[in-house]
């Protein structure tokens, strides 16, 4: 009977404890969802001074995504359009060294803590995680939790000013990044997807598809890289088949935008750390380009259709 007294005393010592901890943990946990509430606002009204928000989307890697993302970036500026790229691709960030940028320059900020991107040729604004890195080898190693809370803090706190066109390079897949930049930008102009014309490729470039569709995302169009090689004698080879963005066009509705060539010398340019569109403007894949560009220009600033749904490969 002596040692009940002691027994309830240190239960509710205990339990007291117990609750210092759960109320800490809950001040934490408000604290937290505060932060992300600021940097939500921040997004939007970073956001809304860029008219057209575009994902270039690929469930496949290797298909050349930010290949594509910097040279239409390039066509668009061409075409007179303030144009950024935010490579949203942090374990492979190539965007920079495909626009000219060496790994390891930083990324300039101010004393608000807000982030000045990079300007490339043309005006291009560009913000990597590859522009912060010491080197090309060292690697992110971040879990998806990481991956977001990064994403958002990045448009939270960079400074694009105005522009007409923010592309983001995203990675392979339909996880994380893909799903954040979806939620978290507001008005969203849509995704435009890549492809190669093989058929492993397609089957997996048709998830991204789907998966614009069901977050209710427009799909602005698709476009195919490594569509044929052609001989100097005038040729064409289809190396890798034939008709697979046109098939993913007709079967989901959406808009055909264009096919890029091969052409050894993208590989050239990219490896140089040289924008290719710009080294080769007259090259049968910048006229592409340069086409694709037109095209998404017609489709999200005149609200037009554009491209083509199926039909037979050039």
């Amino acid at each position: 009977m002596s040692g009940e007294p002691r027994e309830r005393e240190e239960g509710r010592q205990g339990g007291s404890s117990n609750l210092r901890i759960n109320q800490s943990s809950y001040k934490q946990v408000a604290q937290r969802m505060k932060a992300i509430q600021e940097q939500q606002k921040a997004v939007v009204k970073r956001m809304s001074r860029i008219k057209y928000k575009i994902g270039v989307l690929s469930s496949k890697g290797g298909v050349g995504k930010s290949f594509v993302t910097t040279s239409l970036a390039a066509a668009l500026a061409v075409e007179g359009r303030r144009v950024g790229v935010f490579d949203a691709d942090f374990h492979g960030p190539s965007v920079p060294r495909m626009l000219g940028l060496p790994t390891g320059m930083g990324l300039p900020a101010r004393i608000d803590g807000s982030i000045v991107p990079i300007e490339a040729s043309l005006g291009i604004k560009v913000v990597s995680v590859g522009l912060m890195l010491p080197e090309d080898e060292v690697p992110v190693i971040w879990r998806g939790p990481i991956k977001t809370g990064a994403i958002r803090e990045l448009l939270a706190l960079t400074d694009w000013g105005d522009l007409d066109y923010l592309l983001i390079d995203l990675p392979p897949g339909t996880g994380d990044e893909q799903l954040t930049v979806a939620q978290i930008i507001p008005g969203l102009t849509g995704f435009i997807l890549v492809t190669i014309p093989s058929e492993v490729s397609k089957a997996v470039v048709k998830k991204a598809a789907a998966f614009a569709r069901r977050l209710n995302v427009p799909v602005i169009g698709i476009i195919e890289n490594m569509t044929y090689f052609r001989c100097p004698d005038g040729s064409k080879h289809y190396i890798f088949g034939k008709g697979a963005a046109r098939e993913i066009a007709e079967e989901f509705n959406i808009p055909y935008l264009g096919g890029i060539p091969i052409d050894p010398r993208i590989r050239e340019a990219n490896d140089r750390g040289k924008i290719f569109f710009l080294e080769y403007p007259d090259s049968e894949a910048a006229e592409a380009f340069k086409e694709i560009a037109r095209k998404i220009i017609s489709i999200v600033e005149k609200g037009e259709k554009g491209g083509e749904q199926g039909g037979q490969e050039a």
